[in-house]
Formats: C-alpha cells, sequence, structure tokens
C-alpha cells in the first residue's frame, strides 16, 4: 500500500468518553511521496466551544453554527480513508475521536492500518527539542501558517511524515532487522514498511559511517588527536586583541557593547592562577561570566599544557557552555584548543549491555520498546553516548539502568567491548582535551574517592557554586529508597522467572550445582518480604507522629528528622530489627552470589554478579548508617514520605552536618587554584557565608563582586504590599487569597507575562484552584509546575507560547529559568525563600552551628534566603531591554529587622511599600 492519508481533528475537549465532539476535520493526502489532495471541513458540535479551546484554535460557536453535522459528512471523510494507511500526529486520539463519532451514528469503525508522527518522531529524530507539532516545524522548518487548525496541522503532520519516512530509507541494514522484531509493540503498523526497506538496503556495499558489531549499528566516531600550540602572546595583548577596538569580539558579535566587568572578571581569574590563590567572584546578571572564565581558562590550559576543569550545577549550562559560548570563543581565539565533557558513568549507554538486552526474549512492554527503537537510531548519531541526548519515556529510564555504564563492571583494556564503551571514549577525550567540562556531582565524587575519575587537574573553576556545599552534601551522604532497592532485588529475581538469575543458570550449568534453586528463591521472598515490612513500618512509623515534628518538602512530601537517641524505644526499635533482619536476608543473597560467582570462567558473567553484589552490598552499608550507627552527632538523618502514595513509598537520606572541614582538607589544600562564581555568592556585599561554609581558608583568597550592567534603576519597580494578611503556619488561607487577588489583578495590567516564585508547594496547589476558580472565562492561562504536565524547560514554553499566561513554580523555578524579553513582565515573589524551621537538614546545621556559638538565623537561615531570593529576583531581567515589576508580598521585607539584608543585596532599584490598591496604581502607571 502506497497511499496515506493524514488526519487532524479539533475538538471541543480532550475526551470523547466525555461527549466531547470534533469541530473541525483536515485531511492532506500523500501518494508516491506527494500530497496529492487536502480537504477540510468545520463541524457542527452541537455544544458550545469552551474558551479555552477556542483561544487555543482561534474557533467560536459562530464559526461552527451553520456548519454540517458529522452524521452529513461521516461518509465523505471514510471515503478518502480507504485503502490507506492512516497518519495523525498522536493517532490513538483522532482515531480514536473519528471511531466513537462514527459509533454514535452506527457506522463501522475505521480499520485502517496507523503510523503515529509522534511516535515516529521519537524514534527516528530522537534528539529533536521536544515532539509537539509546532516545535518540530520549527525545528525542521516546516512552515506551519495556522497553528491548531485542522488542515494546516494535517500539512504540517504530512511534511513530517515525508521527512520521516526519507530517514528511515537511509537506516542500515542491522538497525533495521531489530526495528522489525520491535515493531509489534508499537502503535504504528511499520512491518511492511521497514520489510519493504529492509530489502532494498540487504545487498548494498557502498562504504557507510557506521561500525557493525554483533549485529548492532552504530557510528564509527574518529578519535581525538592532540595538538602542541605555542602561545608567545602575553595575557594583556590576548586581552586586548579580544575586548578591545577592532577586537575579535567586535567583528563576532553584532552590536557588541564592550562590558568592563567581563575583562575586570577575565584579569581577576588570571591573576588568581598565576598568584596560586582560591577566588570568589559574584558576577551578577549581564556580566557574560561564562565567556569571562573560558578566556583566561583557555589561555592558562594551553599555555602550560594543562588542563582545567569547568564545573557547573545545571545540564542546561554545560548544553550553553558546548553549544553556544565554545563556538564563540573559538572564532575569538588565533589558535586552536580541546575540551571535552565528562560525566559519571550512568550517564552513558554501554553497547555490551544494550546488544544483550536486544536478543532478549523477553516481552517488552510499550516503554521499553519505544526507548529500544529511539535508542537504535540514536546510535547512528551520537558521538558521546550521553543518554542526556534522549528524552527518554518514563518507564524506559527504569531500562536504561540496566544498560548504562555504570552496570559495566572494572574496565578490562584487553575486552573487545573496551574500545566501543563510550564512557572509555569520553575519558580518553578529557586526557586529551585542555578544558574538561563536567558537573559538581562528579567533581565531588573525584573529590572524596581521591581524584580517581578525572584526569589530574591543579585549577578549577567553578560555577553556580552557591551549589557546592549542597551537592557535595549529598555525595559524601547518602539516600536508599524502597522503589530502588526493590527494583534491584526483582532484576537478579528467582528462578523459574526469566529474570538475570534464571538466565544466568541456563547459560551456565556449575550455577544449578552451586546453589539449590527452591532455597534461593525462597531467600529471595523472604528479602523482599522483610523489605516491605520494613519500608511501611518506618511509613507508619512517619505518618503517626505528632504534626509538629514533620514538615512538608516543595514537592509535597512529609519530612521527618530523626535521631537515634530520641527515637521512642517501644515504637523505634522493632524498625531497627527490621532493618537488621533486611540486613540477614541480603548478606546471605550476596554470601550465594560470590558462590556464583566463583564458579563462573566467563568474565562477563562474572563481571555482571559482581556488580550486583556491590549493589547489595551498598544497601547493607546504607542500612547500617541509616539505623545502626549512632553518628547523629557528624550526620543529618531524615525520612520522606508521599502522604498519599503507596504505603512504602518511603525515602531514607543521610548527610554530613557540616562537609567544610572535608572540603577544606580534600579539595582547597589540594589544589593550586580554585575559581568560584556565580551571580549570587554574597549578602549584604559580603562573602564571609559562603566562604565559611565551603571551609576556604583566608591566606589564599581573593574576593570580588562585580556589578550588573543594567540599568536597575531604570527597568525595575519593586512593589511590597502593607495590607496583606499576616502569614500564619495553621491557616494560610486569608494570605493566600489576597496573593491570588493581587496576581490576577497586576495580570489584568501586564497582560499576563507573570512568574509567581512559591516556597512551598502546597500554597502553589491552593492558589492554582483558588485562581482557577476566581478567573472569568479563563482570561489568563495558568500553568503551575507539578500540575501542568512537563519538564521545567516544557512547562516555560507552554508560558512562552501563550500570550496572557501566569506561570507558577517553586523551588527550581527560582533560578536557571531564562526568559528575556517581553515574554516575562512580571515577577511576584510569594514569601522570602527561608527554609522552615524544622527541616531535617537546616534543623542539624542550626544545632550544630549553637553548639559552636553561632546564631543559626543570622549566620544560616538569613544568608540562605538572602542568597535564594537573590537567585528568584534574577528571573526578571535578563537582557538591556527589559523592564518589569518585582511585586513581593511578604512585608518582613521591609517591617522586619532583618529586611535590610535583602534589600541591600540587590541591585539599587526604587522599592514601593504601600496598600494594594495604590501599588496597583503605580503598576498601571508603570506600564
Amino acid at each position: 500500500m502506497n497511499r496515506f492519508v493524514v488526519l487532524d481533528l479539533e475538538t471541543t475537549g480532550n475526551s470523547s468518553a466525555n461527549q466531547d465532539k470534533i469541530i473541525e476535520v483536515g485531511i492532506v493526502v500523500i501518494e508516491d511521496d506527494q500530497i496529492t489532495d487536502e480537504f477540510s471541513t468545520m463541524l457542527y458540535p452541537e455544544k458550545s466551544i469552551p474558551p479555552f479551546i477556542t483561544k487555543l484554535t482561534g474557533i467560536k460557536d459562530e464559526d461552527v453554527k451553520d456548519a454540517p453535522s458529522f452524521t452529513e459528512m461521516a461518509d465523505t471523510i471514510t471515503t478518502l480513508l480507504e485503502n490507506s494507511y492512516l497518519i495523525a500526529h498522536n493517532v490513538p486520539f483522532d482515531m480514536g475521536f473519528l471511531n466513537s463519532e462514527l459509533t454514535s451514528i452506527g457506522k463501522p469503525r475505521l480499520r485502517n492500518p496507523v503510523l503515529d508522527t509522534v511516535e515516529l518522531t521519537r524514534i527516528l529524530l530522537p534528539q529533536a527539542p521536544g515532539f509537539k507539532l509546532g516545535q518540530l516545524a520549527d525545528y525542521l522548518n516546516i512552515k506551519h501558517d495556522n497553528p491548531h487548525r485542522a488542515l494546516s496541522d494535517a500539512y504540517v503532520t504530512a511534511k513530517l511524515f515525508l521527512i520521516l519516512k526519507e530517514k528511515i530509507s537511509t537506516l542500515p541494514y542491522e538497525t533495521l532487522q531489530h526495528l522489525l522484531k520491535i515493531e509489534k509493540s508499537l502503535k504504528s503498523d511499520l512491518y511492511d514498511i521497514l520489510n519493504k526497506q529492509l530489502e532494498q538496503v540487504a545487498f548494498k556495499t557502498e562504504e557507510t559511517d557506521y561500525i557493525s558489531y554483533k549485529g548492532l549499528a552504530f557510528r564509527n566516531n574518529i578519535p581525538m588527536k592532540r595538538e602542541k600550540v605555542m602561545i608567545t602572546t602575553s595575557f594583556g595583548e590576548y586581552l586586548d586583541s579580544i575586548y578591545e577596538e577592532n577586537g575579535s569580539m567586535e567583528s563576532a558579535i553584532k552590536q557588541y557593547e564592550k562590558r568592563d566587568g567581563q575583562r575586570i572578571m577575565s584579569e581577576d581569574i588570571y591573576d588568581s592562577f598565576q598568584g596560586k590563590k582560591h577566588a570568589l567572584i559574584e558576577a551578577e546578571t549581564g556580566t557574560g561570566k561564562s565567556l569571562a572564565y573560558l578566556i583566561p581558562a583557555i589561555y592558562e590550559a594551553v599555555k602550560t599544557n594543562k588542563k582545567i576543569v569547568i564545573s557547573t550545577y545545571t545540564t542546561q549550562l554545560q548544553s550553553q557552555l558546548l553549544e553556544e559560548e565554545i563556538p564563540l570563543v573559538k572564532k575569538l581565539l588565533s589558535f586552536p584548543f580541546k575540551v571535552a565533557l565528562l560525566k559519571g558513568k550512568q550517564h552513558y549507554i554501554s553497547i555490551e549491555k544494550f546488544i544483550h538486552e536486544l536478543y532478549s526474549s523477553e516481552q517488552d512492554n510499550y516503554d521499553i520498546a519505544l526507548t529500544k527503537a529511539m535508542i537504535l537510531v540514536w546510535l547512528l548519531e551520537t558521538e558521546t553516548g550521553d543518554i542526556d541526548e534522549l528524552h527518554l519515556p518514563s518507564h524506559g529510564q527504569l531500562f536504561y539502568r540496566r544498560i548504562s555504564a555504570d552496570t559495566e563492571g572494572q574496565a578490562d583494556p584487553s575486552s573487545p567491548w573496551f574500545k566501543y564503551s563510550y564512557y572509555q571514549k569520553a575519558r580518553r577525550k578529557a586526557q586529551l582535551a585542555d578544558i574538561i567540562i563536567t558537573n559538581h556531582a562528579l567533581l565531588c565524587t573525584d573529590i572524596f574517592n581521591e581524584y580517581q575519575f578525572l584526569p589530574k587537574y591543579d585549577k578549577v573553576i567553578i560555577d553556580e557554586a552557591h551549589h557546592l556545599e549542597e551537592t557535595a552534601s549529598k555525595h559524601y551522604g547518602l539516600k536508599l529508597d524502597y522503589v530502588n532497592m526493590q527494583h534491584v532485588i526483582n532484576q537478579i529475581g528467582s528462578f523459574g522467572e526469566g529474570k538475570w538469575i534464571d538466565k544466568l543458570a541456563t547459560s551456565h550449568d556449575e550455577i544449578k550445582e552451586a546453589v539449590s534453586s527452591e532455597r534461593w528463591n525462597d531467600l529471595v521472598s523472604l528479602t523482599k518480604y522483610e523489605l516491605d515490612d520494613l519500608f511501611r513500618s518506618i511509613f507508619q512509623y512517619v505518618l503517626h507522629l505528632e504534626g509538629t515534628k514533620k514538615v512538608l518538602s516543595d514537592v509535597g512530601r512529609i519530612q521527618y528528622r530523626y535521631e537515634e537517641r530520641k527515637e521512642k524505644a517501644v515504637r523505634w526499635n522493632p524498625i531497627k530489627e527490621m532493618a537488621t533482619r533486611v540486613i540477614f536476608y541480603i548478606r546471605d543473597l550476596i554470601h550465594y552470589l560470590t558462590i556464583i560467582s566463583q564458579q563462573l570462567s566467563d568474565k562477563e558473567a562474572k563481571d555482571e554478579t559482581e556488580h550486583r553484589i556491590e549493589l547489595l552490598q551498598s544497601f547493607i552499608d546504607g542500612i547500617e548508617q541509616l539505623f545502626l550507627l549512632d553518628n547523629d552527632s557528624v550526620a543529618v538523618k531524615w525520612i520522606e514520605i508521599e502522604a498519599y502514595g503507596a504505603k512504602n513509598a518511603v525515602y531514607l537520606y543521610s548527610e554530613p552536618v557540616n562537609v567544610s572541614a572535608v572540603l577544606q582538607e580534600q579539595f582547597f589544600a589540594v589544589k593550586e587554584s580554585a575559581i568560584l562564581t556565580s551571580a549570587t555568592l554574597t549578602m549584604k556585599n559580603s562573602f564571609s557565608f559562603i566562604q565559611k561554609r565551603l571551609g576556604i581558608p583566608n591566606n589564599r583568597l581573593y574576593s570580588k563582586k562585580i556589578p550588573s550592567p543594567f540599568s536597575y534603576e531604570d527597568q525595575v519597580r519593586v512593589m511590597v504590599p502593607n495590607d496583606f494578611p499576616e502569614w500564619n503556619y495553621s491557616n494560610s488561607d486569608d494570605f493566600v487569597t489576597a496573593t491570588c487577588e493581587a496576581i490576577l489583578s497586576l495580570a489584568e495590567i501586564t497582560s499576563g507575562r507573570m512568574l509567581v516564585l512559591f516556597t512551598s508547594y502546597d500554597m502553589l496547589k491552593k492558589s492554582y484552584y483558588l485562581m482557577k476558580e476566581s478567573m472569568e472565562n479563563d482570561k489568563f492561562v495558568l500553568i503551575a509546575q507539578g500540575i501542568s504536565s512537563g519538564s521545567r524547560e516544557r512547562l516555560k514554553k507552554n508560558f512562552q507560547t501563550f500570550d496572557q499566561s501566569i506561570l507558577l513554580g517553586t523551588s527550581s523555578f527560582w533560578e536557571g529559568v531564562d526568559i528575556p524579553g517581553d515574554d516575562l513582565s512580571c515577577l511576584v515573589i510569594v514569601r522570602l525563600p527561608f527554609q522552615p524551621p524544622n527541616h531535617p537538614v537546616y534543623e542539624a546545621k542550626a544545632q550544630d552551628m549553637k553548639k559552636t556559638g553561632g546564631n543559626a538565623f543570622y549566620d544560616l537561615a538569613l544568608p540562605n534566603a538572602v542568597i535564594r531570593f537573590k537567585q528568584g529576583f534574577g528571573r526578571l531581567i535578563r537582557s538591556n531591554n527589559d523592564r518589569g515589576i518585582v511585586f513581593v508580598c511578604d512585608a518582613r521585607m521591609i517591617r522586619s529587622s532583618y529586611g535590610k539584608y535583602f534589600t541591600e543585596s540587590i541591585p539599587k532599584v526604587p522599592i514601593a511599600f504601600d496598600s494594594t490598591t495604590e501599588l496597583m496604581k503605580k503598576a498601571r502607571e508603570w506600564f
């Protein structure tokens, strides 16, 4: 069959089961890879069109009042679909609606073979930035004249399908073979298309860019070579050639304006390198700090022939460095340099493990089938094997754990797999690089494991340095949770289940002799039972504690800090006994796996067994530290539970109370020069807080604050209402109501374009539903973290898509969200971002501070809140042309004795403290 019909429907809602109806049909016909026909009609839905749908599509009730009914048009539509593939961007939606309408008028349901372009795009364009039709149109330069109208969407889907069909024609024989095996688990009926292509490539012999190994095709990467480069220019001349008049920056950047702070920062970093000093540099928004530190780092690395590490906290900044800043620097410099990105092993796919899973006889569920198909095509494109390049489906993440390089065991250069290991390639590339870009997580892992994970370096630049203490604490601590522990034990499995132990025994007869299958199965069952019992008991323990001992996290989990000496023995001792029993059974599992490992001569099987032993041993170590060791004086231990989740949805954490001594001894005393930078390191122009928390010695420290080049006095107005109800932990309803009224009033003035930052997920939810209820005709599109579906980046893009939208966010939205220009005109900060006084980590650090005579509020709570506030404040102004209002609902910023720490830590801006009514008048005047 070579006829394809693309269908797109606009409807009154998302569910035909809820009596939603079709209001517009668009059809495009493709024959012989050409668009040959099109058809479009409005349909009368026999019900009113909701305001949200009108806003999305532009279709109003009056547009359809004289349109034909579905009954009148059904035969025309089904005739167009005869003897063809039915294609749609999300086939279950369009075909489901069409079949529902056909059934309702007594006509037969469609039985066409289907092709879903959402699914096909995920497989064939796995590195696309997103899979919504508008995003793909932008990505592939497909003209999209009228988004969310049926014929326009059908036309774009048709163009997309032709691109995807062409992509299939480029796939190698091995990839097509594997896709054919997976096809039966997918939504799209791809068998005939793939089989036809397989027949065409079966006899091709031309050279390709792919390697084929063990029946898998993947990209042939050319190894990087290191070249010795001599630099004779002095650093001052080097900077002149970049920053000054007629320099390379002026010729490379359109409308270049020199920023004095950028050059100053470059000079300060270079001077710190030469003086073997550490540096704290706060570079406010607009400084251009990424370029400011890359320029001296590259010069120093190439000139001395020694690597410099650059560490970031977010993958977003890593991507920005690699995709934007590094290519720009290459244009600015007259000499070549090499850059490598290095992450932890868990980020890289293992070709060896993936091939093993491809040949597994286990039946795949949909997410795993889709994940395998995506990876098969991605391996033809990726240079890195870094799974972060993919947007995996949710259960695909669980599958990926089985095929990450983390499961490979110890590296063996004699193994045939060694040269195909993406992790080893990344390490080799890092060894040849001048600049290594990594993340705080791997940097800390390297520090706390005697520098085994990164190539040798003496100088390092740490961007987003305000997160270093938090990351170091996590990596020096531990985390256990029920789902992960049960997952590991389930993956090992029992004999007769077809899991790992079964497959291993099938290939190695000696295992059956070494371990009784009956005894093993009993042990696995007992371990799983005891583990479930332990976590259910912890869940109930926390749930029934008095309310004052618990706190809600910003994502709505109940948190409880426990201390061995303070837990009530009558209820805590049984939990410790359960923990001891779990350890006993896991030790038995390890004992049997050790016997199995000793019997194995096959290296791959032996490595796999050893890896599982290590995982089980890490569970024992974690349980002992969390439940059986009295280390309360140096560690904070806490429990988090999903109050409305499964009764074993429990997460256990431990972190050191203070990492400053460890960082001072194992990092700052060892390295020649560590440059720590961020837009937010100071409180009232002082670095003392961050210096103390990180343990940076005074005698080797240089610090500098570089102000923003933006004119905040002209670009920003800060407004604080003086008539809001007092906040009360036991009853926040009045405050939430006043906040929602202010948000909606401001939205009327600013036409939406508003980001609202909360410190509590619970308050965000209350505000969202109250505003939904209060708003007339859904005038503003409300997008809320944790309520609206999608990642942070997805929510941000949705916010920018709609003209009148309000974005509500908690913790992760306080920083790293960049919405420049007219898309954001108003920032609302609901509460000053103090951690609750009974937050587990804060409480432990506060107690530790009091022991040494410190003031927990002024030395810990306040600096953390100020730095967080500065991060939030920085969301509004991202360029010289941005303009807007920061509305702070918390009067403590003005009234409290400590309010000046907030007002004096942000750029100098006009601040109005007045009634809400007066502030709204001022806002109207400002806009």
